[in-house]
């Protein structure tokens, strides 16, 4: 009697374990992977751009009928999958960038991936995807030679760094036409690294275009302690006019090395996340402002153009993040709303599919500055739009083009000793 009970309860229990396993074999979830820089010189702003995808998976999983964004409304995609985060660090360095794009699409099976903020660590680990034949999609790395590539799989957001420099030289002519500021040569400090140098060359060319001299071409080492030699240089050469691409913690090493040698160029403008970042500003407090840079987002250019990105960042990422969005993480959460989109119309989880939508669709985006993503081949949004915005007491006014501007341009930058 008690080896046939014995038998009953074990045939019990290994049904139960086999009817779990079912369970969770049946369960319908899409895994995506994250892959930025969680540690390292720009770990503040790869920590962002996680918080800001894990929020766009909060929008898609669950039903949010208030929030004006596609797929908020319902529970999901497809009738009940659920987007699971896999989330990696590539640390700033393009090596761990492709050994980590690797382990997420061929040991932990994800869908895609998004990322990866440095365009450093993008360039190799998309080129994973592109072999692979798996989707990529990136919001912020800004180098324009990502999407000169001719990759297939490889979707981007952001204006690139030629897209960024031409802006930047169009405002200096419409500050020398209609407010007289006489800018005419430039200077241009940048980390020596992809995204660096492709800034640096499409700055020199954007220059040629509209007559501005480069006369400080100043190279730097991403990660530095100590910029005083190549500020000096900056100094000594004595710009109009400052095009900088630093990230993160050089961003602010550089304005605070400005400060110590007590010099400051007519105008400074900076690519890309450094000056962006709220966290950042935050700690350079009034030394930051009257610097300028190219933005897609800040809280007060959305209350007029994005209201619905607001509502996304009080309700789901400012828990996660402590602060407000920046421009580059708020570009990787629309990167995970197109994907969810493009899933959607290709109506199956399955990658040449969601390619073919990916290419060809356009797409609803009420969290970009332009309401819309198209891509061209090689992967570049053709909607993607920025503005210049110049910070004064931690607000980004918006100063150019003149159809978003809700500020005066303020310059000369007041120097060091006068604030």
């Amino acid at each position: 009697m008690l080896r046939k009970i014995a038998t009953i309860a074990a045939v019990c229990v290994i049904g139960a374990l086999l009817f779990a396993g079912s369970a969770v074999a049946e369960e319908k979830v899409i895994k995506i992977g994250t892959l930025f820089p969680l540690t390292g010189p720009s770990a503040v702003s790869g920590q962002n751009c996680l918080n800001s995808v894990l929020a766009a998976a909060e929008v898609i999983n669950n039903a949010h009928t208030d929030i004006n964004v596609p797929l908020a409304s319902s529970a999901g995609l497809l009738d009940g999958y659920r987007i699971v985060i896999v989330k990696a660090d590539h640390q700033g360095k393009p090596d761990v960038a492709k050994s980590e794009a690797e382990r997420l699409y061929n040991q932990e099976g994800v869908f895609a991936i998004i990322g990866s903020y440095n365009s450093s660590a993008t360039k190799p680990a998309s080129a994973v995807a592109e072999r692979a034949k798996k989707l990529f999609l990136c919001g912020a790395s800004s180098s324009a030679a990502l999407t000169e590539r001719n990759y297939k799989y490889f979707f981007r957001h952001a204006p690139t760094d030629a897209i960024e420099s031409e802006e930047f030289t169009d405002y200096i002519t419409y500050l020398n036409k209609d407010k007289n500021a006489g800018i005419k040569t430039l200077g241009l400090i940048y980390e020596n690294t992809e995204f660096g140098k492709h800034a640096a060359d499409e700055a020199k060319k954007a220059a040629k275009k509209v007559g501005l001299e480069v006369i400080a071409d100043v190279p730097f080492n991403n990660g530095a302690t100590n910029l005083s030699s190549e500020v000096q240089t900056l100094k000594a050469a004595n710009p109009d006019a400052v095009f900088g691409a630093a990230l993160g913690g050089d961003y602010s090493l550089w304005v605070r090395t400005m400060k110590q040698v007590n010099w400051l160029p007519r105008i400074a403008i900076n690519y890309c996340t450094g000056y962006q970042n709220p966290a950042v500003q935050k700690e350079l407090a009034g030394d930051g402002d009257y610097f300028m840079g190219g933005m897609g987002f800040s809280p007060e250019l959305a209350k007029n153009f994005m209201p619905e990105a607001l509502k996304v960042q009080e309700r789901f990422y400012k828990p996660l993040a402590k602060q407000e969005f920046d421009s580059d993480s708020l570009q990787e959460a629309v990167m995970l709303l197109v994907l969810g989109q493009a899933i959607e119309k290709a109506g199956a989880v399955d990658t040449e599919k969601v390619r073919e939508v990916l290419s060809t669709a356009t797409f609803a985006s009420p969290l970009s500055l332009s309401g819309e993503v198209a891509f061209q081949p090689g992967g570049q949004n053709v909607k993607a739009l920025s503005v210049i915005t110049q910070i004064k007491d931690l607000k980004y006014n918006t100063i150019y083009p003149e159809r978003f501007q809700d500020s005066e341009p303020m310059f000369p930058m007041t120097p060091w000793d006068k604030r």
